[in-house]
């Protein structure tokens, strides 16, 4: 049988195993769930994809960097996600208001609306590198 150190090392790697599967699947679970057809017909991320589509033609060169430049606190691997959930809340918005561009107004409410609350303070301190100010906000906070 196991007995020493090799118990111990095998015990670790199950717990280590058990750990990252838990994780990957929750993970997997929540991007199930997204994809999962609401009453409408819709998943979240087919509204997400319509409302890009749609308002694609309306970004300017400034808008679409502005947008880049407000998502670098999010780290790398999941900043595409997060700009397309934030540019489907500002397509949302534009739509809503039949806008005939992205403005900054669109951009910062959009944004505001688009990300977690746990996730505020640091759109504010971004918001306060850009020189942007958040009174007119406030009430989306």
């Amino acid at each position: 049988m196991l007995d020493g150190w090799f118990l111990y090392f095998i015990l670790f790697w199950v717990f280590i195993l058990i750990f990252s599967f838990a994780i990957g699947g929750f993970f997997m679970f929540r991007k199930f769930l997204k994809r999962m057809p609401k009453e409408d017909g819709k998943s979240v991320l087919d509204w997400e994809e319509h409302y890009v589509n749609e308002t694609i033609h309306l970004w300017g060169d400034q808008e679409k960097a502005m947008l880049n430049e407000l998502v670098t606190p999010v780290p790398e691997l999941f900043r595409d996600v997060a700009k397309q959930k934030i540019a489907g809340k500002i397509g949302e918005l534009a739509l809503e208001e039949k806008a005939k561009s992205i403005t900054t107004d669109l951009i910062i409410r959009g944004y505001i609306l688009a990300t977690p609350k746990r996730d505020h303070k640091f759109l504010r301190k971004k918001l306060d590198e850009m020189n942007i100010k958040v009174a007119p906000y406030e009430h989306l906070f």
